[in-house]
C-alpha cells in the first residue's frame, strides 16, 4: 500500500521533506508559513506507523522510508528533485540519494544522523531505548538535545505529539534502524551537493560531528551552523531554517 502525504505549494521545484524521531511532518509545522510556495513544491511524508500512515505497517527501515520517498516523487511526476531531512529522516535522505543519485539535486540534512549510524554506550542506549514506553526519557531527551534551555511547556508539548503520531512500534523499530544501520561504504564519495545544518545548542549531532562525517565523506557538503537552536531548527527558529536551506536549493535548480 501507498503511503500518504501532505503536499505544500506549487513551485516548479519539487521538494521531498523527511521529518525526525518524535513525531511526524507536522513538526515543521512552525516553518511552513515561511516558505516559497510559488518557487517550491514540498512533499511532506510521514513514515510507516507515524502520521496519516500511522496505521500502515512496514519493516521500519532506512531503505523503507527511501523507497516510499522515491515512490512519492514518482506519484508526483518528479524526475529530479530536493531533499530535506531531520535526524532520522536526515539519514534516511542520505539513503535516498545513495539509491538515486541522479535524480537529487540537493540534500538539506538537518541536525541528521550520519550515514553509519549512532554509536551508543550502554547508559545512552538505556536512555533512547526507555523512551519507547517511558514518556520522561523521551522529555529528557528532548531537553538534552536542545541544550536544557527550552520551556517545560514546550517540551511536555513535544512529548505528547510524539505520543499521538507515533505507534509505539514503529517508534521504537526506528531507533534500532537509525541508530544501527551502516550504509557508509555506499555513501561516502557522493557528489550530491548536500548542506549539514549543526544546531548552536545540540550537543550531540553538532558542528563537530558534522565535520568529522558529512563533510569529511561528501566532496560537495558544506556546514552551516543555527545559532539559538539545538536539534529542532524547524520548531526553534523557523524563519532561519526555511530562509537557510530554499538559499541553498535555489542553487541547484
Amino acid at each position: 500500500m501507498a503511503v500518504d502525504f501532505t503536499q505544500i505549494g506549487s513551485g516548479p521545484e519539487g521538494v521531498l521533506v523527511c521529518h525526525g524521531w518524535f513525531g511526524d511532518h507536522t513538526a515543521f509545522a512552525p516553518t511552513i508559513p515561511h516558505l516559497d510556495t510559488n518557487r517550491f513544491s514540498y512533499a511532506f511524508l510521514d513514515y510507516r506507523g507515524y502520521g496519516r500512515n500511522r496505521a500502515l505497517a512496514g519493516d521500519y527501515s532506512m531503505g523503507e522510508i527511501a523507497a516510499d520517498a522515491i515512490s512519492v516523487a514518482d506519484r508526483l511526476g518528479w524526475r529530479r528533485f530536493h531533499l530535506v531531512g531531520h535526524s532520522m529522516g536526515g539519514m534516511a535522505v542520505q539513503r535516498v540519494m545513495v539509491d538515486v543519485p541522479d535524480r537529487v539535486k540537493s540534500v538539506a540534512a538537518l541536525t541528521p544522523v550520519p550515514a553509519a549510524g549512532v554509536p551508543f554506550d550502554a547508559d545512552g542506549w538505556a536512555l533512547f531505548h526507555g523512551a519507547i514506553t517511558d514518556d520522561a526519557k523521551r522529555r529528557a531527551i528532548i531537553d538534552y538535545t536542545t541544550g536544557g534551555r527550552l520551556t517545560p511547556v514546550w517540551l511536555d508539548a513535544m512529548v505528547a505529539a510524539s505520543r499521538a503520531t507515533t505507534t509505539q512500534e514503529a517508534f521504537g523499530e526506528y531507533l534500532t534502524s537509525w541508530a544501527k544501520t551502516d550504509f557508509l561504504a555506499e555513501a561516502k564519495g557522493n557528489r550530491t551537493p548536500i548542506l549539514a545544518v549543526a544546531g548552536e545548542h545540540d550537543p550531540a549531532l553538532n558542528a563537530d560531528l558534522m565535520r568529522q562525517t558529512l563533510l569529511s565523506w561528501y566532496p560537495n557538503a558544506a556546514l552551516e551552523i543555527c545559532v539559538n537552536a539545538g536539534h529542532y531548527p524547524m520548531q526553534e527558529t523557523p524563519v532561519w531554517l526555511a530562509t537557510s536551506m530554499e538559499r541553498f536549493m535555489a542553487r541547484y535548480v
